[in-house]
């Protein structure tokens, strides 16, 4: 992750600033607060506000004026009671705000998750930054035999190495053109130079953006279970659990209870359901005859071991 002196400077004088508020604080959260915590080779999250603690999920349940006389076990038990039952309102009175630091190509699946607020780094206003995602040998995977959209086996050997300099290349060759096109400063005077919103077309997928993401509990929660599970792409599922790093400093109650019945947990169907009673009951049940399709027979069987 590359700071400059600029982007040091405006973290420090962020993180040198107080407010006396009536607000709920959190602590924890406010000790992170502004801070990038590195993702990747170039990226980064970091919070930058957020509304809401976890008294403020009990209130929204309880609809009550204020924290009340109830023991920490009992708002807990709520917590986790709403958790257990999908009931997500209480938990969308709570809001945060990030501000990432991505490549585009993680970018572009990322911004699937159509329920938050985002404003975009402008490559029509401002200059990309000359910076690219490459990844770590061990993240060099071959293309799964089994799975379409994910990874196999680990690239070895010249083959590697010739896979990492053909990204470094594209990336440094592109970048220059599109430093060519744009003509910035008047490098070559008998140019006027390509408009900025036409040139960043030529950018490769790897090139980083920034973003400000800002979401509800309910929503960020469906974004970690989704992004921070073991079949998502590894390069947007660090991002996913630095910031569930975040989150269980700033809603600790509410994160116990997300990992524990969501992120932790495993969803069986009403046949699953059935076959395993039927197991449980002592039958031996093979696939053919569970009413199972062979993919739902291998995710049950895996669920279970």
């Amino acid at each position: 992750m590359n700071l400059t002196e600029s982007d040091l400077a405006e973290i420090d004088a962020a993180r040198g600033q107080s407010a006396t508020t009536r607000r709920a604080t959190v602590p924890a959260l406010e000790a992170m607060l502004f801070t990038p915590v590195p993702v990747l080779d170039h990226g980064f999250v970091r919070v930058i506000d957020y509304m809401g603690d976890d008294a403020a999920v009990v209130q929204a349940a309880r609809v009550s004026y204020g924290r009340g006389t109830r023991k920490v076990s009992e708002d807990e038990g709520l917590i986790r009671y709403l958790m257990r039952h999908r009931h997500s309102t209480p938990f969308e009175m709570c809001e945060i705000k990030f501000h990432v630091k991505l490549p585009i190509f993680v970018a572009r699946q990322w911004i699937r998750h159509r329920t938050a607020n985002v404003n975009e780094y402008s490559g029509r206003y401002s200059v990309m930054d000359r910076e690219f995602y490459i990844p770590a040998p061990e993240h060099l995977a071959a293309q799964s035999a089994s799975n379409r959209q994910g990874r196999g086996e680990v690239l070895e050997g010249a083959e590697a190495e010739s896979v990492l300099a053909l990204l470094r290349e594209d990336a440094e060759r592109n970048y220059a053109h599109y430093e060519a096109m744009l003509n910035e400063g008047g490098a070559d005077p008998d140019r006027r130079g390509l408009a900025r919103e036409l040139a960043r077309m030529n950018l490769t997928l790897n090139a980083y953006t920034q973003w400000y993401w800002k979401t509800d509990l309910h929503n960020l929660f469906n974004f970690m279970s989704l992004r921070g599970d073991s079949h998502a792409q590894y390069e947007i599922r660090v991002y996913a659990d630095a910031m569930l790093a975040m989150t269980r400093a700033w809603v600790p109650a509410s994160c116990r209870a997300f990992e524990d019945y969501r992120l932790g947990a495993a969803q069986f169907s009403a046949t699953m359901l059935a076959v395993l009673r039927r197991m449980l009951g002592g039958e031996v049940v093979e696939q053919a005859a569970s009413g199972l399709s062979k993919r739902e027979w291998s995710e049950m069987m895996a669920m279970l071991e």
